[in-house]
């Protein structure tokens, strides 16, 4: 009799279930992962735009801190108060890492120079990209909230 080389049908399909059983038990903990990479990176570019604002505000004193998100970025490569190259085109466009970024509450002014900012982070698509939103202002304390938007999370969020 001869002896025949490869797998039979049964192995084939033992293979095939216990591959589907680990992939059933590795996707959710994948996006889990994901969930909690893009939260760290929107409290990261918050700290970001934390340490831009500070910037722009020492360079421009007499606009003083910026609302407008683009104004921070690289603009046309000339660097002035409306293209500061404070943060990368990204950041600058309002969404990067599956958040959406944007101001958070109305910039107040004294005597045409802004004393006030606040940005906020909320998840493009929530419960999938994130389940958090994060707003921060001109204290630098970067605050969060999952049960409400990014305009309460200033005066109702969570330190981190």
């Amino acid at each position: 009799m001869k002896k025949q080389k490869g797998f039979s049908l049964i192995e084939l399909l033992i293979v095939v279930a216990i591959i589907l059983i680990i992939a059933a038990i590795a996707i959710p903990n994948l996006l889990r992962s994901r969930i909690a990479a893009n939260e760290a990176a929107a409290v990261g570019a918050l700290r970001t735009l934390n340490t831009s604002e500070v910037t722009y505000q020492s360079t421009y004193p007499d606009i003083g801190f910026v609302c407008v998100l683009a104004s921070m970025g690289p603009g046309n490569g000339t660097v002035s108060s409306t293209s500061a190259g404070l943060v990368d085109a990204t950041l600058a466009a309002g969404i990067k890492s599956g958040f959406t970024f944007a101001t958070s509450a109305t910039c107040t002014s004294a005597n045409n120079i802004m004393i006030t900012y606040a940005w906020g982070a909320a998840p493009t698509s929530p419960g999938q990209t994130g389940q958090r939103y994060f707003c921060s202002d001109q204290s630098g304390v970067i605050k969060f909230d999952a049960n409400t938007s990014v305009a309460n999370c200033v005066s109702a969020g969570k330190s981190l």
